[in-house]
């Protein structure tokens, strides 16, 4: 039995393991689970529970006389804490402030990102019945199912983290989950400028264009910190401002008082249930709001914010997958078509016009440095016609090291900027700044 014990032991920690047989770690399991008081256990707190417990298991396995030495034997208590308390193999990492990302392939293969660069970690879960029992916990945990007529669910942790799960048969070789985590802490623009992700004048118009209520769309593809950067933007709105933040899971920590979030829902076996962004929007209008944020913005919802950035909601903003600015516009400009198929592109391109300010387009390069590539103003001309002109431009250069370059001495926000008490930087296009290699 203890060598049994000592292999199971091995293998959860991702070492060489003797033996496949994890019968002794479930008798271990087992045996702590049949001794517990059910009703005692709820009433916890979950670090006094967790105490006690680890008190429990201490003794047990201490009885068993295991070839293991203290040290040993106090992290296969822990390791047990996680499989019954938390999401078992998954729970190291989810301590680690540094990860960013952890993706599951399967039971045996986990990789994480760590200031954005991934790797394959020694995480590992016993097999596929472990790794399924973490992921019924997950959805259970966020009031979802998962099985194999609903293969694919959108979830969130406690702390925040955003989870997508995909089973058989959507999934098939093996379970896949997706964990993308969000800082604890509370982030200002002071941020973008210690991670280098842009120049400390660029950073400080977005802040000022912010303050002064200018409608921003975020862009960039997958992972290249769009949510992080439209957090960021979002310190910046004044504190007296009622906020409405709108996303497929909440994830946006905003730290104003006066925020009320609201989350889409996707629809339930019989397909009722459903709430969708563009819903959410529309309410969201009904609640006096100053600012409506909207997580991504991927469909029929464009239409209803754009309207809501030209009625009095000024300063609202979301973020599009596109790779450059200009794009991302014609993004916005498609996803319009969609909700409204009747409208001309001269009205869409009014509306676009007349809606949004500024589009930030960041990304994210293979060494895992995020950079804001590129800031443009969206203007409409007297004769209608939509123009996308960049104001700030980084071009990457060798060592992981580039320029920042300011293009346009008077942005056309300049007005609204300096009305509201703040400054623009004079004179400035041409000025040109190296945005180093920290990330």
């Amino acid at each position: 039995m203890a060598n049994r014990l000592l292999d199971a032991f091995q293998q959860g920690r991702g070492g060489p393991a003797v033996s496949h047989d994890d019968a002794a770690r479930a008798d271990l399991h087992t045996a702590l689970v049949s001794s517990l008081d059910l009703q005692v256990v709820r009433s916890l707190p979950r670090e006094e529970l967790r105490g006690r417990l680890r008190e429990t298991l201490t003794r047990m396995v201490g009885s068993r006389s295991l070839p293991l030495t203290r040290e040993q034997q106090a992290v296969m208590v822990e390791d047990l804490l996680d499989d019954i308390l938390g999401l078992g193999p998954l729970e190291p990492l989810l301590r680690d402030p540094a990860a960013t990302d952890i993706l599951v392939n399967g039971p045996h293969q986990v990789f994480v990102e760590r200031r954005g660069v991934l790797e394959k970690s020694d995480v590992r879960f016993r097999d596929v019945d472990h790794l399924m029992r973490i992921i019924d916990r997950i959805v259970s945990s966020a009031g979802r199912r998962i099985d194999e007529a609903s293969p694919l669910v959108d979830a969130r942790l406690p702390d925040g983290s955003r989870v997508h799960v995909a089973i058989p048969p959507a999934a098939v070789d093996a379970p896949l989950v997706s964990i993308r985590r969000f800082s604890a802490s509370k982030v200002g623009t002071a941020f973008l400028v210690e991670r280098g992700v842009a120049p400390a004048p660029v950073v400080a118009f977005l802040a000022a264009a912010v303050r002064a209520g200018a409608n921003v769309l975020v862009s960039g593809g997958t992972g290249s910190g769009k949510t992080t950067l439209l957090n960021v933007l979002s310190s910046a709105i004044p504190v007296h401002e009622r906020i409405i933040t709108i996303e497929d899971a909440a994830e946006l920590q905003l730290q104003q008082e006066h925020v009320l979030r609201m989350e889409t829902r996707p629809p339930n076996l019989e397909g009722k249930g459903e709430i969708t962004a563009r819903t959410l929007v529309r309410n969201a209008l009904r609640m006096r709001p100053d600012r409506i944020l909207l997580g991504e913005i991927r469909g029929e919802e464009a239409i209803d914010l754009l309207q809501a950035m030209n009625t009095g909601h000024d300063g609202s903003m979301g973020t599009v997958h596109a790779n450059q600015t200009a794009q991302a516009v014609r993004r916005m400009k498609a996803l319009v078509g969609l909700g409204s198929p009747n409208l001309r592109d001269d009205a869409i391109d009014e509306m676009i016009g007349d809606a949004l300010d500024l589009v930030v387009q960041v990304v994210r390069y293979p060494d895992g440095a995020r950079r804001i590539e590129e800031i443009a103003q969206v203007t409409r001309s007297a004769e209608g016609v939509l123009t996308v002109t960049p104001l700030y431009r980084f071009t990457r250069l060798a060592g992981g090291r580039g320029e920042g370059r300011v293009l346009v001495d008077r942005p056309a926000l300049a007005d609204a900027i300096e009305a509201s008490d703040d400054a623009v930087p004079p004179a400035w296009a041409g000025h040109v700044w190296i945005v180093g290699e920290d990330t």
